[in-house]
């Protein structure tokens, strides 16, 4: 019953975010198109959210720098590859591909954790599982709908190649079982990708355009200070500090399937707030993305039993007076 309950929380969790990640392009498309760069975008939406999470992530550590200490290496691999590194080669790739093709790139991350586990342990993963991944891909592609002519820059695919790769690491890092509470884990990854984006803009690696403009959100003009504290605050603190609590509850391979919903969400919020409204081929392929992940959950259990995936955890940090030695693992408490 308590398993049930946790994958139950996952998943509202899990949804909950993909639907906050999902506001970012509708808010801050609208600034890149009044001339801020994609760097300047980036470091104030990290710096926000890193403000933001800072107060509950200080909470619930409770005082015990011990487990900040012993999981400091996947909390700079989190903020370095799955926070800095995925957002900011997301919005490099955006500037030279046509943005479905992007998206239908970095969501191609769930495919390298299943390949990354088959790799590891040399165990194909079930049956199952490998259906549903081949379901949840095939809908995202009829859900983007890239058809056409499409002139792809290469040096924009290998940067969306590099994002995929922060996807899959921020799931396959977030799902380990820490001593971290998961909203400690998403706030100090943060701070971390927060410092890196800024090293990269003091180094000229990413430019910095921020001019003082108003634009246009929802057919009103507004100053930019308002689309960046709404992606400071819904796409970025809230779905960061949520997903955690989802990847933490059902593992990295079902949350990072169930993170395709994400896509779903934006098609959506086109449709409601700019009435784009969704073709039949999405509607399709929105069935086949939903139908996927169910079965990639099913084939989950069946990979865990074997050996080819790794258990979802519920890291909790171990009390003050009970706190792991220097190099002692932490106990975890399993869903």
């Amino acid at each position: 019953m308590q398993g049930t309950r946790a994958r139950s929380a996952g998943i509202a969790a899990g949804l909950l975010a993909a639907l906050a990640f999902a506001t970012s392009g509708p808010v801050v498309k609208p600034l890149l198109a009044a001339g801020w760069s994609p760097g300047a975008a980036i470091l104030v939406r990290l710096t926000l959210g890193a403000l933001l999470l800072a107060g509950p992530a200080l909470w619930a550590l409770h005082g015990r720098w011990s487990a900040l200490r012993a999981d400091a290496a996947t909390v700079v691999g989190l903020g370095l590859l799955g926070v800095a590194g995925a957002s900011t080669l997301y919005f490099l790739a955006v500037d030279r591909l046509p943005v479905a093709v992007a998206l239908l790139v970095e969501y191609t991350g769930p495919l390298l954790l299943v390949l990354w586990g088959w790799a590891r342990t040399r165990r194909a993963p079930s049956r199952t599982t490998l259906v549903g991944a081949a379901l949840a891909m095939g809908g995202l592609v009829l859900v983007l709908d890239v058809t056409g002519s499409l002139a792809l820059d290469p040096v924009g695919l290998l940067f969306a190649l590099g994002a995929a790769v922060g996807n899959a690491a921020y799931f396959a890092l977030t799902a380990r079982p820490l001593a971290l509470p998961p909203v400690t884990l998403a706030g100090a990854a943060m701070a971390v990708g927060a410092v890196t984006v800024a090293v990269l803009a003091l180094v000229g690696v990413l430019p910095l355009a921020a001019p003082d403009v108003r634009v246009e959100v929802l057919g009103a003009t507004v100053h930019w200070a308002v689309p960046l504290a709404v992606v400071g605050v819904v796409p970025t603190a809230l779905a960061y500090g949520v997903s955690a609590v989802s990847v933490r509850l059902l593992g990295e391979r079902v949350a990072s399937f169930l993170a395709l919903s994400e896509v779903l969400f934006a098609v959506l919020l086109a449709w409601v707030l700019l009435a784009e409204a969704p073709r039949g081929v999405q509607v399709v392929g929105a069935a086949l993305v939903v139908l996927g992940v169910a079965v990639v959950r099913r084939g989950a259990d069946r990979d865990v039993g074997a050996g080819t995936a790794p258990a979802p955890a519920a890291g909790t940090a171990p009390a003050a007076d009970t706190a792991p030695t220097p190099g002692e693992r932490p106990a975890t408490v399993h869903p």
